[in-house]
């Protein structure tokens, strides 16, 4: 810790002098003013120590002013004479940050070293408060922006109801207060025509803003690319796939998108879906409480952004009557609980497809509530560690 002290001519001062360069610490003692002002040019002291009659008593509180103006952000540990109180209190109501009382016999000389540390102790954590709230307001910003391509109303088409949720992340960080994440998930629908309906779920690898962006990429070339005629799903994210393959902000640090892309006909009840790395969707039979996976781990192809010219695979299914489909990112699975282990204890697709079921009677959106509380629940207030997105369609 490097200490400047500003003291008048005393024989306190070869004392301090002692007393301060100790454990490391470096201390800089000036009694002449045009000196101490010449020390305060210098910027990298931690602490100051200034006597409160420093150079004189009349001059000290424009000394004490001109030290905060020249080192903004480094405390001032004031040392002031035990009948100088009244003086004292002037120091204190322009923010002096902490003081000492000087005893006759000079056995304040003893606290100093503990002052001055407490005090830049305090100052560092102040500042780490201080760059933690900037931290999290850039993190809100991040999100708000993710969030800002996220659907409010999903459209509903001839005898099927959509509903759709996106949840950040939320970490406990102090065994109290939950910290919100910023990260890459994704969820949108939108009508190609008057029987198809376009549903789709992505998942950007990492956090923070190069997930987002990663997203927010994905999200505008799919906007600007999605009337073209693409026979099927599959072509269409091979199209989506050798773009982003060259992009630089997706492929940043070994970056890739996973997706399900889905398209349901409406007239003749089908869905065909195109997977990038991402878990399958579930069917759920609403008749005889039956839920299945839809497709097989041979046909998910590789997340997007990894390698330009792989070929998907579109695959198809009907949609029966009384049944909903779910389609989701890792985050709604992954949930485990605080004590668990993330990949044994986790809530599983076993955990969604129990959701599901037990969720049967009630309408869909709160299906949806019920699955999201459920996925919750298992990590015991802790919070899931990544953003999760669900989309919900019921076939009436």
């Amino acid at each position: 810790m490097k200490i400047l002290v500003g003291w008048e001519s005393s024989p306190e001062t070869e004392t301090l002098e002692l007393m301060l360069n100790v454990g490391g610490h470096e201390a800089t003692l000036r009694s002449d003013l045009a000196k101490f002002n010449l020390a305060l040019q210098e910027t990298n002291w931690d602490v100051v120590l200034l006597s409160l009659s420093f150079p004189t008593l009349e001059e000290s509180l424009s000394v004490f002013e001109h030290t905060k103006t020249a080192l903004p952000g480094i405390p001032i540990v004031g040392a002031a004479k035990s009948d100088d109180i009244t003086h004292l209190i002037q120091f204190v109501s322009q923010g002096l940050h902490s003081h000492v009382i000087r005893d006759n016999d000079g056995n304040f000389i003893m606290l100093l070293i503990s002052m001055l540390e407490a005090a830049n102790k305090n100052m560092l954590a102040l500042r780490a408060q201080i760059v933690a709230e900037r931290l999290s307001e850039e993190v809100d910003s991040v999100r708000k922006l993710q969030e800002s391509v996220i659907p409010d109303d999903l459209p509903e088409t001839n005898g099927y109801k959509v509903v759709g949720r996106y949840e950040p992340s939320e970490i406990r960080v102090d065994g109290k207060n939950m910290v919100v994440m910023a990260g890459g998930d994704y969820y949108d629908s939108f009508a190609l025509d008057d029987s198809r309906l376009v549903m789709l779920v992505g998942d950007a690898s990492g956090h923070g803003v190069k997930a987002c962006m990663s997203i927010m990429t994905m999200h505008t070339l799919i906007r600007m690319i999605r009337n073209n005629r693409y026979p099927n799903t599959a072509d269409f994210v091979n199209a989506v796939n050798d773009r982003l393959c060259k992009s630089d902000i997706v492929q940043d640090e070994g970056g890739f998108i996973t997706i399900i892309y889905c398209m349901l006909d409406t007239s003749t009840n089908t869905i065909e879906w195109t997977c990038a790395g991402h878990p399958l969707p579930l069917l759920q039979n609403m008749e005889t409480n039956e839920v299945t996976i839809l497709g097989d781990e041979d046909q998910i192809g590789l997340p997007l952004a990894v390698m330009e010219g792989w070929e998907y695979e579109c695959i198809s299914a009907t949609i029966p009557p009384k049944s909903r489909l779910l389609i989701y990112t890792d985050g709604l699975e992954e949930a485990f609980p605080p004590s668990g282990d993330a990949l044994v204890d986790q809530f599983g697709v076993d955990g969604i497809t129990e959701a599901m079921q037990e969720s049967r009677e009630l309408p869909l959106n709160d299906a949806l509530e019920h699955i999201f509380q459920r996925s919750s629940a298992i990590t015991e207030g802790t919070g899931r560690h990544d953003d999760t997105s669900v989309m919900m369609i019921e076939r009436e």
